[in-house]
């Protein structure tokens, strides 16, 4: 199995890496997406929207399978489900979402881990394997991503996946019910493909390279991915 594979699937993208495979959630995912939710409350609130009474019910999860769907086949957004590339374990999750076309071509990037899975390096390699599809695939430009500033394993991860930070946003999300000022992040194509050569000649001269940087093999976008 090559590094970076997107097949068509009826429910979204599948992109298979070397520990582990995003794809779309199904319903058949719930059990395990409660548990890992469930269990990981304490370690995943401070970080996120003030959860609902009914957060982890069938009810309110068929409702995000159902806008999931929605936002795929209109490639506004895409929601994946990050698990083991073996065993089909849940691991946690991303989300490319706020899709603007045109002249901005820019996405924002967003990811969970449920806490017996985390300080694996699991994460930087799902968003290391996500590159390929949203600068080659969808042929976006540019990926953003909001850090709160005491999330210091957040900022790690953005950083050591090349992100730079490029301001501070007063009050920008409202999170565990307050309004909180995060860090900005972004990642643009140019950026992306200067790694890309840095990894290739490294490779050639017979220096490190970093596996999750190489450039993917060839791969099959969506049907209508081009904009």
């Amino acid at each position: 199995m090559g590094l970076f594979d997107a097949i068509l699937s009826p429910s979204g993208p599948v992109l298979r890496g070397g520990r582990v495979v995003l794809r779309t959630p199904r319903m058949r995912d719930f059990e395990a997406w409660r548990k890992l939710r469930e269990e990981s409350r304490e370690f995943l609130m401070p970080w996120e929207p003030l959860w609902t009474p009914d957060e982890l019910t069938r009810k309110a999860y068929r409702m995000r399978l159902n806008r999931y769907l929605r936002e795929t086949q209109e490639r506004s957004g895409f929601t994946f489900f990050l698990k083991d590339a073996g065993t089909d374990e849940l691991f946690g999750g991303l989300t490319l979402g706020l899709i603007r076309r045109g002249v901005a071509q820019t996405s924002t990037l967003g990811y969970w881990m449920g806490e017996r899975h985390a300080g694996k390096g699991l994460m930087r390699e799902a968003v290391e394997l996500l590159k390929p599809f949203v600068f080659e695939v969808e042929g976006l430009h540019r990926i953003e991503a909001a850090c709160l500033p005491s999330n210091a394993r957040s900022i790690r991860l953005l950083e050591r996946c090349g992100f730079r930070r490029e301001g501070y946003l007063q009050k920008y999300l409202k999170i565990a019910g307050s309004w909180e000022d995060h860090h900005l992040y972004s990642l643009v194509a140019e950026d992306w493909a200067a790694e890309l050569a840095r990894q290739a000649a490294a490779s050639r001269d017979g220096g490190p390279a970093d596996r999750l940087a190489r450039p993917p093999p060839p791969i099959a976008a969506l049907d209508g991915a081009n904009p």
